[in-house]
């Protein structure tokens, strides 16, 4: 079984129980007073829906990370290598110059970083996409109650039944034509709210190659 390969047994005569961990890499660890290989496989059984979560949750959080010695970080479209820079100052600070992001640190804290890069890309959002919304309302006639903004792990943007249009604030990653297929999407929720061939008809009326947005859409991730 696939499951019971990939563990480590410390057999410790001290112990009553057995005891599943992860070290930092993720690796299944198992501790436990001498007990039978049979033991071990009927929990390992009854416990695999917890080990795989788990396992998830741990690679997830490493794809989260940031690798000081090889980041980068997309803006509009384009990679821009993240540098790391320890400073004396206790305030950790993001700076883009338009060749590279630069993130001022005093200490190391992961959670912090990730807030600084989510808060840029926020404020872009709120500077580049209403303009761009105005404009494509003006042309589709279509008019969205309000816009919002806020990072989500699934959807680019959304419409709700009544006419306020959400844009992740991921979008900013994306390349501008994309960023536009999006705001087109999303007004033409407005008219349409379902993705039967209405909605489709009306979105390829205004952007006639769409379908390359939509395929380089899958590229990104939220």
């Amino acid at each position: 079984m696939g499951l019971l390969t990939h563990y480590q047994h410390i057999i410790n005569p001290k112990l009553k129980h057995i005891y599943l961990s992860f070290d930092a890499e993720g690796n299944l660890l198992v501790k436990s007073p001498k007990v039978s290989p049979s033991h071990i496989e009927k929990l390992l059984l009854k416990k695999s829906a917890w080990i795989n979560r788990s396992r998830e949750k741990i690679a997830q959080k490493k794809r989260n990370m940031i690798d000081p010695s090889a980041s980068t970080l997309f803006f509009l479209g384009d990679p821009f290598p993240l540098t790391l820079i320890q400073h004396q100052k206790k305030k950790t600070k993001l700076s883009f110059d338009e060749t590279q992001f630069t993130l001022f640190y005093h200490t190391y804290d992961e959670t912090l970083f990730h807030a600084h890069i989510d808060r840029f890309y926020k404020i872009q959002a709120q500077k580049h996409i209403p303009p761009l919304v105005e404009h494509w309302s003006k042309k589709m006639s279509l008019h969205p109650a309000q816009i919002g903004f806020r990072k989500t792990k699934k959807q680019w943007g959304s419409c709700s039944s009544k006419n306020v249009l959400s844009f992740n604030t991921m979008v900013m990653k994306l390349p501008e034509d994309v960023i536009q297929y999006i705001i087109v999407h999303e007004l033409a929720h407005i008219a349409h709210k379902h993705h039967k061939k209405p909605f489709w008809d009306l979105v390829e009326d205004h952007l006639p190659y769409y379908k390359e947005h939509v395929a380089t859409l899958k590229h990104y991730t939220t």
